[in-house]
């Protein structure tokens, strides 16, 4: 009798970059312990380039796709193939590239995701399932925090965090809420709230990716803010609540005269920051899915004021979602191409710009960018940390570079999920990682 292979994954309830609501894998520990299905499926083929999987991500390998590269909708099914999330095993570790160490900042955190470091050097994480903002202050010689605390607790779903004024004194910090921009008093130090939040504006909320995350443009005049959409390719002439999603928004800094800043960008709430070089804003999308494994790839890229990405109804420039053909010809001209097309349904998220000096000096300027990792891919995809050179010019020319991998086992299992990234003020960088309840510290230790 032949052996029969299966694999009882978790399936995901929401999307990619939403908080992990999984079935218990305790409900079918029966069957994952029965001897037909210990050894696990049938390995996949190799995928063919320029696409990749966990398999084949290691660090200091550069990759590049472009839009000629992409195949037909529906060319494969479209799995759903969400994370078997399993505990770390002791000997398992992130791997880097060569000259890179990686070491264990805390675990003292419950689903860390967006991380910033504040101007003073504090690094303050958004625990977004708990509606907590921790604090964590300084690095022992021993690479672990120096002092914990909790800045603020029940808000609702946390994620994007930014301080202001820009600059080295800032007065507040500003939290995108799911539903709401907030502000805390602060001043450099601070690591509890000293008042209530204030709510500067409401946001669209509900139905699809929760995260807002959000930036000041640098004279400090304006705020923007990343909202994605409340589904997979819903029109929104036909779904009003859409409406402001989608979209990068922008506003004053108390809130008032919200408008579009950008639009068709299925779902930037993950990911936004402004390029120190070049004062440009750029931002992190997932894009859309059940197009089949290799479709639509995720991207990372400069933002045009005014500018029209394509959701739903068109990809990277004139490719239309099938499943709307027909619909807005007008704007087919219109569509943006992106910088930097990554896998497909990476479910790429936080970025920053490397401005410290202990790093190699190629390092200066470039992005990295953690990526979450698939659910609608099989085999799976992401589940690392991507650098994006800018060759010191504050342009990208397409290819990034798997960074700090490994988060996936062999048979599949992910132990690990990169959510957020940020420059400490050593240079190192700290990565959240909310499969693991970890935050992540790499430095450069020489060749």
């Amino acid at each position: 009798m032949p052996v029969v292979r299966l694999r009882f994954a978790a399936l995901p309830i929401v999307a990619e970059n939403s908080m992990k609501k999984l079935i218990p894998l305790a409900l079918f520990a029966p069957l994952l312990t029965c001897p037909a299905f210990a050894d696990g499926p049938a390995s996949p083929p190799p995928p063919k380039a320029p696409f990749t999987d966990y398999r084949y991500e290691k660090p200091g390998t550069t990759r590049k796709i472009t839009p000629q590269d992409l195949p037909a909708p529906y060319a494969t099914k479209s799995a759903t193939n969400g994370p078997h999330v399993v505990t770390r095993p002791k000997n398992v570790w992130p791997q880097a590239p060569a000259g890179f160490k990686v070491e264990l900042y805390t675990t003292d955190v419950q689903e860390p995701r967006l991380i910033l470091a504040a101007p003073n050097g504090d690094f303050f994480v958004a625990e977004t399932h708990n509606g907590d903002i921790k604090v964590f202050r300084g690095i022992t010689a021993d690479g672990k925090p120096q002092q914990t605390a909790t800045f603020a607790t029940g808000l609702t779903e946390p994620y994007g965090i930014a301080f202001y004024p820009p600059g080295a004194n800032p007065q507040y910090v500003y939290i995108g809420d799911t539903d709401a921009v907030l502000r805390f008093p602060y001043h450099n130090g601070d690591l509890k709230a000293t008042g209530r939040p204030q709510q500067l504006t409401a946001l669209p909320s509900g139905g699809a990716h929760s995260t807002r995350d959000l930036v000041f443009s640098p004279d400090g005049k304006r705020l923007l803010v990343g909202v994605g959409s409340a589904s997979n390719a819903n029109d929104p002439d036909t779904h009003p609540d859409e409406k402001n999603r989608a979209d990068i928004l922008v506003m004053n800094p108390d809130g008032s005269a919200m408008h579009v800043y950008a639009y068709g960008i299925r779902n930037a709430g993950g990911g936004l920051a402004i390029n120190p070089k070049t004062g440009e804003l750029w931002c992190s999308v997932n894009e859309r899915d059940q197009l089949g494994d290799n479709l639509v790839p995720d991207y990372i890229t400069h933002v045009q004021e005014g500018g029209f990405y394509g959701w739903p109804y068109y990809y990277f420039g004139g490719n239309p979602d099938p499943r709307l053909k027909g619909k807005h010809p007008e704007l087919k001209a219109k569509v943006i191409v992106p910088d930097v097309l990554l896998q497909p349904h990476n479910a790429s998220l936080e970025l920053a710009f490397y401005q410290g000096q202990e790093f190699p000096s190629e390092y200066q300027g470039d992005i990295f960018s953690s990526q979450h990792g698939s659910w609608n891919r099989d085999p799976r995809a992401g589940y690392e940390v991507i650098r994006i050179p800018l060759h010191q010019t504050g342009r990208a020319s397409g290819e990034y570079e798997d960074f700090l991998t490994g988060f996936v086992l062999p048979n599949g299992d992910v132990w690990g999920r990169p959510v957020g990234v940020t420059v400490a003020p050593d240079g190192s960088l700290l990565v959240t990682d909310d499969a693991s309840n970890s935050i992540w510290r790499v430095r450069y230790g020489g060749k």
